[in-house]
């Protein structure tokens, strides 16, 4: 997830913007207050038992968006600020602080 000052575009592993296939997510992204930020994480659906869904990952994107949950693991940027070179469990704190 990249947030700038262009707005909020989610890419694929493989650089496809999906953008507008997660437009939900893309408009909870406002909510983290970040003037910039590139969070890497994945987007993900709970089954009944409460476990990543994939089958049903498909289904929600086009019909259930509200399903769908953005499951960050990795801040690398923020506010400007290029933080690749600190400590990974450094970056999840601040992560969870947003």
């Amino acid at each position: 997830m990249i947030i700038d000052e262009d707005g909020t575009r989610i890419y694929t592993r493989n650089g496809h913007d999906w953008t507008p296939k997660y437009r939900d997510l893309v408009q909870e992204a406002s909510r983290l207050g970040a003037e910039s930020a590139i969070i890497d994480g994945e987007i993900i659906v709970l089954n009944a038992g409460g476990l990543s869904d994939f089958g049903e990952l498909r289904k929600a994107i086009t019909r259930r968006q509200h399903d769908l949950y953005f499951v960050a693991f990795d801040l690398l940027h923020l506010n400007g600020h290029d933080l690749r070179d600190m400590a990974l469990d450094e970056r999840r704190e601040i992560l969870g602080s947003i």
